[in-house]
């Protein structure tokens, strides 16, 4: 082997990082340019709001429903070791509508969106109906990416909100249930601890996710590879990406909002 092998995989490796951030981020400007130059789609935008939004809610919900659920226990059985049990409903309320309640939200679509559109649009790379659309004069980037992206920047907050609210109810359900504390005070501790900054920040961090969860979709399904075994690969990387730029993004987001 070469003595300087090692060095030229990890240049070839870098190299070829770097290309696929700048081809992301042209992907990224022309979607945005695109977002606010008509011709505008609104039915292709309102059959994507309906598949994105509503058709999600059921995933959303039940998994905040038991993470809120399962987070009322763990916090429980841990403020118990310093006599602190009585915090549950504030860090229950805090931990999801500030983190859990995006995150989640963003993931679990992440999963089913990201994986669905890349599919999409990829099996319509393959059979060849986006050079179909351009031979009719209709871009491909205003009529499938642009209906997409908008679509879910709007409904990820609209889907975190629902979460929220069920999963403080699953920490609500467990708390009054399982560990004996009263409905009222349970009630009284979420709403007096709950501010402004933590609501506003959660629904901007699920904007941001849902804008993440579309574009890496359409990008991964626009540039597919041939055949099923590309549409496959387009659909893992998109979900692969999503999950992975959501958790970064929501670290960055975290350091804006809460950092001081």
């Amino acid at each position: 082997m070469h003595p300087l092998a090692p060095v030229t995989a990890v240049g070839r490796s870098t190299l070829s990082m770097l290309a696929a951030i700048g081809r992301v981020t042209i992907f990224l400007g022309a979607t945005l340019t695109h977002l606010v130059r008509p011709p505008f789609y609104p039915r292709e935008f309102l059959s994507a709001l309906l598949s994105i939004g509503w058709f999600s809610l059921p995933v959303v919900g039940l998994t905040t429903l038991f993470t809120g659920g399962a987070l009322a226990l763990q916090i429980y059985a841990g403020g118990a070791r310093f006599n602190a049990e009585a915090v549950v409903p504030q860090i229950v309320a805090i931990g999801m509508v500030r983190e859990l309640g995006p995150v989640l939200t963003g993931l679990m679509v992440a999963g089913r969106v990201a994986a669905s559109i890349a599919a999409e649009v990829g099996t319509m790379k393959v059979t060849e109906q986006i050079d179909a659309l351009v031979t009719l004069s209709t871009n491909p980037m205003k009529y499938l990416t642009v209906p997409r992206v908008l679509a879910a920047t709007l409904a990820l907050p609209l889907l975190a909100a629902v979460g929220n609210v069920i999963g403080i109810l699953g920490g609500y359900l467990v708390g009054t249930t399982r560990l004996d504390f009263n409905a009222a005070v349970y009630l009284t501790n979420t709403v007096d601890f709950l501010e402004a900054a933590d609501v506003v920040s959660g629904l901007v961090k699920a904007a941001v996710f849902g804008f993440i969860v579309a574009l890496m979709g359409c990008y991964h399904g626009m540039n597919s590879g041939r055949g099923a075994q590309g549409v496959g690969r387009a659909t893992t990387n998109a979900v692969v990406s999503s999950s992975i730029l959501i958790l970064a993004s929501n670290y960055l987001l975290t350091e804006v909002f809460f950092s001081a």
